[in-house]
């Protein structure tokens, strides 16, 4: 799995029209973390390798947090909108990105292998930008 390499202190709204809010962490994050919600009323670290609620990202580490702490979060866009994130990466333009088998992590959605599940953040739109608008398969790739 060939992970997006990110620098948390880039990390970073991409535009101002991108929706944030603050939420609670079950567990320490760190920016550019894709996060799903968990019925304890928590965030936590997507993994594509565990099952596939663990793999619907609904928000976007812009802040650390330590267990049980407060984060900034981005969130993805509503239609019609954009919602912008800079991952703190180099980015491929075009390229689709989604959550990846690593926990915590972000990866090109082509690197999905066999069992993992299939969630897209979103599309690159610059070398430096995620345009983040989740995608939720529910299906492990065959």
């Amino acid at each position: 799995m060939a992970d997006i390499s990110q620098t948390a202190a880039n990390v970073a709204l991409g535009a101002s029209t991108t929706a944030t809010k603050i939420v609670q962490v079950g567990e320490a994050v760190t920016q550019g973390m894709p996060l799903y919600f968990s019925t304890d009323g928590k965030w936590y670290q997507c993994d594509a390798n565990d099952t596939a609620a663990k793999a619907v990202a609904g928000a976007i580490a812009l802040s650390p947090a330590a267990i049980d702490g407060y984060a900034l979060v981005a969130l993805p866009a509503t239609s019609p909108g954009r919602s912008l994130v800079n991952l703190g990466a180099t980015l491929t333009v075009g390229t689709v990105y989604g959550v990846s088998a690593t926990k915590g992590a972000i990866a090109p959605i082509a690197d999905i292998t066999s069992t993992q599940f299939v969630s897209v953040l979103g599309i690159a739109t610059t070398t430096a930008l995620l345009d983040f608008q989740v995608s939720i398969s529910n299906t492990a790739k065959a």
